[in-house]
């Protein structure tokens, strides 16, 4: 593999996608970049000195110069959120950073391919896509990338299933306003639900699924595991390591990334995910999902949600 993958931001997110990245064959060449010099020089030492295990990889701290040639950048950079800060200050902040960092990086690599991961990541999606002059299909944000594998662990707990047996996904925004199309909800070729009947008339000991706690459990995560650790960041480093492994394999995947919609569902100039076909060539477009009358005004509502905090922002 001979990939180069940069990560800006060095915070306990881009640095575990660095440490991730450096344990898989995914990339030959990552960069790390952070204002904080020293942070980065330690994560780089520690990180390097774990891959004697593995085929040789280069791992450096760098500038934005050396972000040159990158197939593909992720951008982790910003700030949590404050105790009395509101969502609205916490985006600001966020996308003035992200402001600065644009032109930097863009102009060493107009060619890679763009992950965001920063949060509030559709909002954040939203502004690189206005000002960083590129190509839509070069952007790509996490979007509910982390909520799907979130609802999938749940299910798979729930239903006694392998998760790579599971298609189910969370679509809106990767927040309080996402929802679960349940519609499109199956368990390998049988619906949910029709999996369930089968369990129980196979004599599983299994109850019925509880939507609106799964859902609950779903947006609750994020919150339980902060409260009890600090911050979340192995399973989005998984989710956006998996991200870049589709975006150098030889065909296109589908998954729930951020993208600028065009009028798919009605919905027009914000980003938020849906079922994306994404790959080497970046997001080649949107998959349409059946979905029910109701799930599609919940899309509608929480592309609301998200114009609603765009148009309170300086772009």
């Amino acid at each position: 593999m001979s990939s180069k993958i940069t990560i800006i931001g060095a915070g306990s997110v881009g640095s575990t996608i660095a440490y991730t990245l450096s344990q898989r064959d995914i990339a030959s060449q990552i960069v790390l970049i952070d204002i904080n010099k020293e942070k980065v020089d330690g994560e780089v030492m520690d990180i390097e000195q774990g891959t004697c295990f593995r085929d040789p990889v280069s791992i450096i701290g760098g500038e934005y110069e050396d972000a040159r040639e990158s197939d593909i950048v992720i951008i982790t950079s910003g700030v949590a959120r404050k105790p009395g800060q509101s969502r609205i200050e916490l985006t600001q902040t966020n996308v003035n950073i992200l402001k600065q960092i644009t032109p930097e990086i863009v102009k060493a690599a107009p060619n890679a391919l763009y992950i965001i991961v920063s949060n509030p990541v559709d909002i954040m999606t939203y502004v690189f896509t206005k000002i960083s002059g590129l190509p839509e299909n070069q952007i790509i944000g996490s979007g509910t990338l982390l909520d799907t594998a979130r609802l999938r662990c749940g299910l798979s707990e729930h239903f006694g299933v392998a998760q790579k047996n599971i298609h189910a996904y969370v679509f809106g925004e990767h927040g309080d306003s996402s929802f679960i199309p349940w519609t499109g909800a199956y368990i390998s070729g049988a619906h949910i639900d029709e999996y369930y009947q089968t369990m129980k008339s196979l004599g599983a000991d299994i109850e019925e699924l509880d939507r609106e706690a799964m859902t609950e459990y779903v947006h609750k995560s994020g919150g339980k595991i902060i409260a009890n650790k600090g911050a979340t960041f192995y399973a989005i480093s998984a989710a956006v390591c998996k991200l870049c492994d589709t975006l150098v394999a030889s065909s296109d995947s589908i998954a729930t990334v951020s993208s600028m919609m065009h009028g798919e569902y009605g919905i027009d100039d914000v980003c938020l995910s849906t079922l994306t076909l994404v790959g080497p060539n970046g997001i080649r477009g949107k998959v349409p999902m059946r979905m029910s009358k109701e799930e599609i005004e919940k899309l509608r509502a929480s592309a609301k949600v998200l114009k609603d905090v765009i148009a309170q922002i300086e772009l």
